[in-house]
C-alpha cells in the first residue's frame, strides 16, 4: 500500500495557546480531533489528508506523520528500529535529500544531534545495504524532512509533511520589525470572533500581516497556494497530478471579491510600503486600503466590525515608560471612534494594557516565540450604553 493511502496518527503543531483555534480549522475540513495540547493537535489521517491540510489550514506551524512508535533505551536501540522496521524506499530515494530534528529527554542523550544522526545513519545504512547510495543529508528542510520525540524510553518518529513550517507562506518579503507571525496572525482573527464578512480595521499595521491574513480568511483562499514546496512532495510516491486538482479545487472555491473594507495604517511610511509589497505578493493588495497616518487618524467606517491593533509592548520595541500613554490613547480611540465595533489589542503587557481604561469581555492567551501574550477583546458600544473600568 502506498504512504499516501495509508491511515496514520498526525501532529499538527502551532503557536502555543492557539491549539483550539487549530482544532476547530481541522473540524471544519471534516478531519477527527483525537487531542488538543497547548501547541499541537492530533488527527488521524493519510498522506493524502495531510496534502489538503497544508494547503488550507491557517494556524498550523507543522503537520507531522506519524512513520513509527516504538521503545527505545539508548541511540543504538533507535538506530536499530530505524533501520530494520521501516521501509525507506516508500519514504525516501536513494538519490533523495533528508534532514532530521529531535526532541529528547533520555538520559543516555546529552546531546540531541546524536539522537539526530543516528537516525540518519539507520537510514543512510538501509538505502547503502539495498541500492548501493545513500541520500544526502543536513539541515535545509528542502527535501525529506523528519522529526524524533524521544521522552524516556518511548520514541515517536514523524515524516514532516510540510518540510519548511507552514508560516513560511511566501508572501513576507519585507518583515519590517519584529512582525506577527502568519498563523498567529490568522489565529489571533479567527479566536476573535470575526465572521469574515465584516469591517477590519488595523492600526498600527507593521508589515501588514494581520491585514493580509484577513484578507485571505474573507476571499476563502487557500494559505498553502502560495507555495511550491512542501515535504510530502519528495516522497516516491507523490503525483503531481493529485495535487495540481487539490489546487484546482481550492482556486475554484475562492471568492472574486470581499463585500466589506480592510483598512491598514501606520504612522510608518516604511510599514507601509513593506505592508504593500507582501500585500502584492500574497495577490491581495487591491483588497487592502493602506495609509501612512497616526492611528488615532484611521478612518473607521460604518458598518461594524474589528478594530485590532498590535502595538509595541515593551519587550522588544519601544519604551514601557512611554508606551503608557500609548495605550491610553488607544482607549480615548476606541470609545471615541470606534463605537459599533469589538476593539482588540494583542500585546506582552498587561501593565501597559489595564492603560486603556476599558472592561474586556475576552482575554486569549497566544505565546509569540517565548514572550507570553494576550488577545484583549472591547466591546465599543455605540448608543446609551457605558463602558466600564478595565477588569
Amino acid at each position: 500500500m502506498s504512504i499516501f493511502n495509508r491511515k496514520s496518527e498526525v501532529l499538527i503543531t502551532c503557536p502555543r495557546g492557539a491549539a483550539p483555534v487549530l482544532a476547530e480549522e481541522i473540524r471544519q475540513r471534516n478531519f477527527p480531533v483525537k487531542h488538543e495540547r497547548i501547541a499541537a493537535v492530533e488527527t488521524f489521517t493519510t498522506m493524502a489528508g495531510c496534502m489538503r491540510l497544508n494547503l488550507h489550514l491557517r494556524t498550523a506551524h507543522r503537520v507531522q506523520f506519524q512513520l513509527a512508535s516504538f521503545r527505545a533505551y539508548n541511540a543504538d536501540d533507535v538506530y536499530k528500529y530505524v533501520r530494520e522496521y521501516i521501509d525507506w524506499d516508500e519514504i525516501i530515494r536513494p538519490d533523495g535529500y533528508l534532514s532530521i530534528s529531535s526532541f529528547v529527554q533520555n538520559e543516555s542523550i546529552r546531546d540531541s544531534r546524536y539522537a539526530n544522526v543516528r537516525v540518519k545513519d539507520a537510514i543512510c545504512d538501509f538505502m547503502r545495504d539495498k541500492h548501493g547510495r545513500r541520500p544526502d543529508s543536513g539541515p535545509e528542510q528542502t527535501g525529506i524532512v523528519l522529526f524524533l520525540h524521544w521522552v524516556n524510553n518511548r520514541c515517536k518518529l514523524y515524516l514532516d509533511t510540510s518540510g519548511e513550517p507552514l508560516n513560511r507562506r511566501g508572501y513576507r518579503k519585507l518583515p519590517w520589525k519584529a512582525p506577527m507571525s502568519e498563523p498567529l496572525g490568522a489565529a489571533s482573527l479567527l479566536a476573535s470572533g470575526w465572521d469574515g464578512k465584516s469591517n477590519v480595521v488595523n492600526p498600527m499595521c507593521g508589515s501588514g500581516t494581520l491585514a493580509i491574513e484577513a484578507a485571505l480568511i474573507g476571499l476563502n483562499s487557500a494559505p498553502g497556494l502560495m507555495r511550491d514546496n512542501y515535504g510530502f512532495m519528495h516522497l516516491p510516491d507523490f503525483e503531481q497530478a493529485r495535487w495540481d486538482s487539490l489546487l484546482d479545487e481550492a482556486e475554484a472555491s475562492e471568492n472574486g471579491e470581499l463585500d466589506f473594507r480592510i483598512i491598514a495604517t501606520d504612522k510608518s511610511a516604511e510599514a507601509v510600503e513593506a505592508a504593500k509589497k507582501n500585500a502584492a505578493a500574497a495577490g491581495v493588495d487591491r483588497y487592502i486600503e493602506f495609509d501612512v497616518c497616526d492611528f488615532r487618524d484611521t478612518e473607521v467606517p460604518e458598518g461594524g466590525g474589528i478594530v485590532i491593533m498590535n502595538p509595541e509592548y515593551g519587550e522588544r520595541l519601544g519604551d514601557v515608560r512611554y508606551l503608557g500613554e500609548v495605550y491610553q490613547a488607544i482607549g480615548d480611540f476606541f470609545k471615541q471612534k470606534c463605537q459599533g465595533y469589538n476593539g482588540f489589542i494583542f500585546t506582552g503587557n498587561l501593565d501597559l494594557a489595564k492603560q486603556v481604561g476599558l472592561r474586556t469581555f475576552k482575554r486569549l492567551t497566544f505565546f509569540s516565540a517565548k514572550i507570553e501574550c494576550k488577545l484583549l477583546g472591547y466591546q465599543l458600544y455605540s448608543g446609551s450604553k457605558k463602558s466600564g473600568k478595565q477588569d
